[in-house]
């Protein structure tokens, strides 16, 4: 055990990573509960449907989806400090303003603002990427993996619990606009001192030819790695409202916030373990064993909540390493004077599979039971893990026959 912390303690000790971490656990607080507490706005103070709250949710994340790669790309050629001041302010004055707007142009204000939105995700996986030693990256990005989850924890909690306390979301909606401006002045910490931050991020060797956006994203690897965070969010998405499901149909739907939490626990433990072992499971395989261990819970569930939550633990510690190791490999993919527009396309990939998972689930459950939605998201997402791995198979280099020149020539030691 004391082995296992010490490679945190290393990485910690190294020169501005501790900013890297405390960054990014405080940045991320408003992104996490700006999505639920745009939803309560349009039910509580608007007094519209759950179906509206979704929809002004469905632009905010459309517009991420869209902005991301290309703030990523404004990161690598401008630095971090104007993007991240810009897109900061834009956040505040969305968010600050958004209670007074009616509901059309709530909508057309939502998609503008998830478009400009601050790049959290992005800029931490670039200071990652660029800043960390690549014989480090591994517990950097678990170690980012677990404080999301801490994260993911507490804001939307939060939230809820500050707008249904007054039964008014302007309030807090005027803090998450103000946290999302002090969270852009933090990310500036970001920047290199001394230097334009755009140029830390250039090639180690002037020699190699620099990828245009097409070849970056076109290559086959890269975008089953791009799949594999798409299928990533798309379980978690899916498992999420497969929690509720399952536990309404059994009388246990009280208990689903202590069912996501014990999930939440053990995806943290399998992300400590990620990045504190010296035989770390590959990308592929973390995320068929996510899929393949999430697909069979719903059946546990009809037990009760206990046993839906005993069930849990198996895909909850892949959780954490997955969404790391998928990190880890899209930064190693690429040359570092576009690392973010390779984390940006990421983030995209991301949302879009979040976007994908809660809807996919939803219909799954209607038209047949709450265990399908676990079983369909799962079997998704371990299908784009097999792909990968067939592809990483069947493009692997095969051994050459020697010649009989070469048979004939001596061998050397």
């Amino acid at each position: 055990m004391l082995k296992a912390f010490a490679s945190y303690r290393g990485l910690l000790a190294l020169p501005g990573a501790r900013t890297v971490f405390v960054v990014g656990l405080l940045a991320r607080l408003p992104f996490t509960a700006a999505s639920m507490a745009l939803a309560l706005h349009v039910v509580i103070d608007l007094d519209r449907g759950y179906g509206a709250a979704g929809l002004a949710d469905l632009m905010l994340t459309l517009g991420g989806a869209v902005g991301a790669p290309l703030l990523g790309r404004s990161l690598d050629r401008f630095g971090v400090r104007p993007v991240v001041l810009v897109t900061g302010t834009v956040d505040a004055v969305f968010w600050i303003g958004a209670p007074y707007l009616p509901y059309p142009w709530l909508l057309a204000a939502s998609l503008v603002a998830g478009f400009m939105g601050l790049p959290v995700f992005t800029a931490i996986r670039r200071a990652i990427a660029t800043n960390i030693p690549s014989d480090q990256q591994r517990q950097a990005f678990a170690l980012d993996a677990i404080l999301v989850e801490v994260v993911f924890m507490v804001g939307p909690a939060v939230a809820v619990g500050a707008i249904t306390a007054v039964n008014d979301a302007t309030a807090t909606m005027t803090g998450i606009g103000v946290l999302y401006l002090g969270a852009g002045l933090l990310l500036t910490r970001l920047a290199p001192a001394g230097a334009s931050d755009g140029a830390a991020a250039a090639p180690k060797d002037p020699a190699v030819p620099e990828p245009s956006g097409r070849s970056l994203w076109l290559r086959p690897g890269f975008l089953l790695v791009l799949g594999v965070s798409l299928a990533a969010n798309l379980v978690l998405a899916g498992s999420e409202i497969s929690i509720t499901a399952v536990l309404r149909g059994v009388g246990d739907t009280e208990w689903a916030g202590v069912c996501v939490a014990i999930w939440c626990a053990a995806s943290l433990v399998g992300g400590f373990w990620h990045g504190a072992t010296s035989r770390p499971w590959r990308l592929p395989r973390l995320m068929l064993l996510m899929g393949l261990t999430i697909a069979p819970v719903g059946l546990a569930g009809h037990a009760g909540w206990i046993w839906l939550a005993i069930a849990m633990l198996p895909s909850g510690f892949m959780c954490a390493p997955t969404l790391a190791s998928a990190s880890e490999e899209i930064t190693r993919s690429v040359p570092p004077s576009v690392v973010g527009q390779a984390a940006g396309l990421q983030g995209s990939a991301m949302t879009i599979g979040g976007a994908i998972g809660a809807p996919l689930a939803g219909a799954v459950i209607d038209h047949s039971a709450p265990a399908w939605g676990f079983a369909v998201t799962g079997l998704v997402g371990a299908s784009l893990a097999a792909l990968t791995i067939a592809y990483q198979y069947f493009a692997r280099p095969k051994p050459t026959a020697p010649s009989t020149e070469e048979a004939d020539t001596p061998a050397t030691v």
